[in-house]
């Protein structure tokens, strides 16, 4: 597996100390080049040093910001693409975090992207460990809880980071595809788990995807049904 998706974790404290100018054009050149889990969905992703707020907010010395356009399958777009730039920055030696409910900026200011915000990821240089140790155990749940059927690669899909660590996914591998959930909401909380959750999926693709030979993913007619699950998905 990759060695990245092994002991990467998220990192919520900082060393303010500014990243060099190859570094950020490194990083730059990266967004440029970041493959779409759906090509035509438009997105944006923009570097800024402006705080985020909101619950659970982390206080950075980089951000990225990710908007989309509205569209069926955005927000797991989102995710495969963010979860690109996760694990590039881990292995450059940089620190980030996934924040679900964070939002940029200032009440009043003014919303400079053209699309709509989506989620936002601190990253920098890590004031704490920026790996864990490999041989301690993720807290994640085990993955016959999640999965059912044999595929190597939803070892990876585990170790995803996921919203509260819920790991509201749910995987089935059968006849080399891996058919793709995510858990029903409350409809109370419907509007901000239904993103998040779409989010997570979209980076578990992510690590299904970097341990794949060949990936394509796309949604089928026939896959089976998951009670209590929303059918996102295979991956062939």
């Amino acid at each position: 597996m990759n060695e990245i998706i092994l002991k990467r974790q998220s990192v919520r404290k900082y060393d303010h100390t500014p990243l060099d100018g190859a570094t950020l054009e490194a990083i730059g050149k990266k967004i440029f080049n970041l493959t779409p889990l759906y090509p035509d969905i438009c997105y944006s992703i923009e570097i800024t040093d402006r705080p985020t707020r909101g619950m659970y907010n982390v206080k950075a010395p980089y951000y990225l910001l990710f908007g989309s356009e509205k569209k069926d399958g955005a927000h797991e777009n989102i995710g495969f693409l963010g979860q690109q730039l996760d694990l590039f920055l881990s292995e450059m030696g940089i620190g980030t975090c996934w924040l679900g409910v964070a939002k940029p900026g200032k009440p009043e200011e003014k919303e400079e992207s053209l699309l709509p915000f989506v989620i936002c990821m601190s990253f920098g240089k890590p004031a704490e460990p920026l790996y864990r140790n490999i041989a301690s155990k993720p807290d994640r749940k085990a993955l016959e809880d999640i999965s059912e059927g044999f595929d190597e690669r939803l070892e990876a899909a585990r170790l995803a980071p996921n919203s509260h660590n819920a790991q509201n996914w749910y995987f089935i591998a059968k006849n080399g595809a891996i058919h793709c959930y995510r858990k029903k909401t409350n409809p109370f909380v419907r509007f901000v788990y239904n993103r998040l959750n779409s989010i997570d999926v979209g980076i578990a693709l992510c690590h299904i995807a970097e341990e794949s030979s060949n990936f394509r993913f796309s949604k089928e007619k026939d896959a089976p049904v998951r009670p209590g699950y929303v059918y996102m998905g295979t991956v062939r």
